[in-house]
């Protein structure tokens, strides 16, 4: 799959959106509601993109990744099918990314802002940062398989937030207790007994089978958390941290074992500080640490959401 550089990476001019000459068919549509050629097929993780919530969708980015997906059916009714396939594929990924569909014809303010200068593209967005993923038209089987590539690797930066459905979600009924999943016997057994190792080993082999598992990536996390805590003497960890504001391997610790003991908010604001005051691979370090421990906590969770919007005042 070849790819189409932006000018400016890692940014999208959006001045063009400020005043649309006309409103785009379908304006002003709620999130998740069919506007203009919008792909056909039901799906709770995809949103049809207009200039007036194009903004709202890249934030969403702050929570879990978005593919913006960029195509025309009157002029190219095959990047129209890539939309569709999209589509599909979000539904199947169950909330790992949220499929964006920009129709360039209903839309044009869109690619303009982007600097877009063929279609289709897909473009991935991930903590409001674009990065074009691919530029052609491949079938959809190519498209799960590139897709759960992606998602592999964005796993094992411990990226593993999902976004909630947009609509069909089914309540749970009043008082009704989830049943146990026996998937996660041996992990929560190996914990219950403090053998923190067995249990990273167990949560390991659920992520490896299947990297899309949310609550087994959520235990790994937190398992890994326990892991490197074991046997770390907390004060002197906290004092190392204290001595040294930008050392990342001492405020990451710390950040652990505030985590481990039930402060979440010290262990985020802590890691927030780290990529304020760090720069290069030593800040990627730290916002990739800080990403880890959200997955730990669960990416639903209020302290995560107020922390997302830390980290991005932090970057940016």
């Amino acid at each position: 799959m070849t790819q189409q550089p932006f000018t400016r990476r890692g940014a999208i001019d959006l001045s063009a959106l400020k005043r649309p000459a006309t409103p785009p068919p379908g304006a002003g549509a709620p999130a998740g509601a069919p506007a203009g050629g919008a792909p056909a097929g039901p799906s709770s993780y995809a949103v049809s993109v207009t200039a007036e919530n194009f903004q709202q969708v890249l934030e969403t980015s702050m929570t879990a990744p978005v593919l913006l997906v960029l195509f025309s059916r009157g002029r190219m009714p095959e990047s129209g099918q890539l939309a569709d396939d999209l589509v599909t594929l979000s539904a199947e990924f169950e909330g790992r990314f949220l499929a964006g569909l920009v129709d360039v014809d209903v839309s044009p303010q869109i690619a303009q802002a982007m600097q877009v200068q063929s279609i289709p593209l897909v473009v991935a967005v991930l903590d409001g940062r674009p990065a074009p993923l691919f530029q052609d038209v491949v079938p959809i089987d190519e498209l799960r398989t590139a897709l759960t590539q992606v998602m592999q690797q964005l796993t094992s930066q411990g990226m593993t937030a999902r976004h909630q459905p947009l609509s069909g979600a089914a309540p749970a009924e009043d008082g009704e207790e989830p049943a146990a999943d026996p998937r996660y016997a041996a992990a929560e057994e190996a914990l219950a007994r403090d053998d923190v190792d067995t249990a990273v080993a167990e949560y390991q082999k659920l992520v490896s089978a299947n990297p899309a598992d949310a609550e087994a990536v959520a235990g790994l996390a937190m398992a890994k958390v326990l892991q490197r805590t074991h046997d770390v003497d907390p004060v002197a960890v906290r004092a190392a941290a204290d001595a040294a504001p930008a050392d990342v391997d001492a405020q990451t610790l710390a950040a652990d074992v505030d985590l481990a003991e039930g402060r979440p908010v010290e262990a985020f604001g802590r890691l927030v500080e780290l990529v304020r005051v760090t720069a290069g691979k030593e800040r990627d370090r730290a916002r990739e640490h800080l990403i880890g421990l959200f997955a730990a906590v669960g990416n639903d969770d209020a302290t995560v959401l107020q922390a997302r919007q830390r980290l991005a005042s932090a970057l940016f």
